[in-house]
């Protein structure tokens, strides 16, 4: 599991509910998101954060409800049909929170109490003052109410809903949405209980929920970050290297973006087109020189010198020493450059 990220699932849920309050566009901390990358790939919080600040700001109390209305029946992956994993409900919500890192940051505390006839799902232990949690507050207390009565096939009313937030102005909305009156705020925590909930049966084929939890497992011990836009542009530079076609142009084309939004977009990510390509000479320029015995002429053509004096002039500029003495100790060249 990777802590500190959220699946891609997760943050196109939070990006289409945006775009349902009126803002426009989403950008997600420079990475872009797609229906297709399903599991794999993982943004990270701050990604996360920033647009529900979004969302709180442009859709105001009751924003969080829209992201759970977004969050139709298998948008969040296998995580939703955790729910139904276990032949009842108290096994389910066992296992949908031990596998929370499947929707949310595995940092994130979810918790299932049991206290005798009460089944309680508390998300957050601790009262929290900052604005950001209110449509987070709302959209997982929502969303895990939408999902038990999915599972459990039953119009299922909550004995309690609980959150820290103070913001009672769309109580109106509440009620509809978790259809009771018993609605707290400024709770110490953020919880939603349901009485005699733990013996709900789900219908669910527990030799198919061994399967589903398998593979959530599975996907959160392969998933790796989603790469950036300025990830994607490196690898075409290095690729244009290799070819030898270092030029704006043909790199542009790679990305099929225009020279001039090209070298916009990496202004967006504080760097240039003349620094990256310095970049990427000098990674391999001295991985030629660590691992062939190429000439010092041979690996200056090889990353678009001129000749052998121009990589001369470029390492003495990269790291005080010529290409003959990194090659022949890198750790203490590099150490120096430092």
């Amino acid at each position: 599991m990777i802590e500190g990220t959220i699946p891609t699932r997760t943050a196109l849920v939070l990006r289409q509910t945006a775009a349902a309050v009126g803002v426009s566009p989403v950008q997600v901390a420079g990475v872009e998101l797609g229906a297709d990358q399903g599991d794999r790939f993982r943004v990270p919080i701050e990604s996360a954060w920033r647009m529900w600040e979004m969302i709180g700001a442009a859709g105001g109390p009751g924003a969080g409800l829209c992201a759970s209305g977004a969050a139709a029946p298998g948008a969040l992956g296998v995580w939703d049909y955790l729910f139904s994993s276990g032949e009842t409900l108290g096994e389910s919500l066992r296992t949908v929170m031990e596998l929370r890192a499947a929707v949310t940051d595995p940092a994130v505390d979810w918790q299932v109490i049991e206290e005798g006839r009460l089944l309680t799902v508390r998300v957050g232990v601790a009262q929290e003052a900052d604005p950001v949690f209110v449509p987070v507050e709302e959209f997982v207390l929502a969303l895990v109410l939408r999902r038990i009565r999915e599972a459990t096939r039953t119009g299922v009313i909550p004995a309690r809903v609980a959150f820290t937030h103070r913001t009672s102005a769309r109580y109106a909305a509440m009620t509809a949405e978790f259809g009771t009156t018993r609605i707290e705020f400024g709770a110490t925590h953020s919880e939603i209980s349901f009485r005699d909930g733990a013996r709900l049966p789900t219908g669910g084929d527990p030799r198919l929920g061994e399967l589903l939890c398998d593979y959530a497992r599975l996907s959160l011990t392969t998933a790796r970050p989603l790469p950036s836009w300025l990830d994607r542009f490196r690898t075409a530079l290095a690729e244009a290297l290799t070819a030898g076609d270092l030029g704006l142009g043909a790199v542009a084309a790679r990305m099929t973006l225009s020279p001039r939004t090209l070298q916009r977009r990496l202004t967006e990510f504080e760097t240039s087109w003349r620094a990256e390509v310095d970049r990427v000479r000098r990674q391999r320029a001295m991985t030629l020189l660590r691992e062939t015995d190429l000439t010092v002429q041979a690996v200056a053509g090889r990353v678009g010198y001129s000749d052998a004096r121009a990589l001369r002039r470029a390492f003495v500029q990269w790291t005080g020493r010529n290409p003959n003495e990194f090659r022949a100790d890198p750790a203490r060249v590099l150490e120096s450059a430092r």
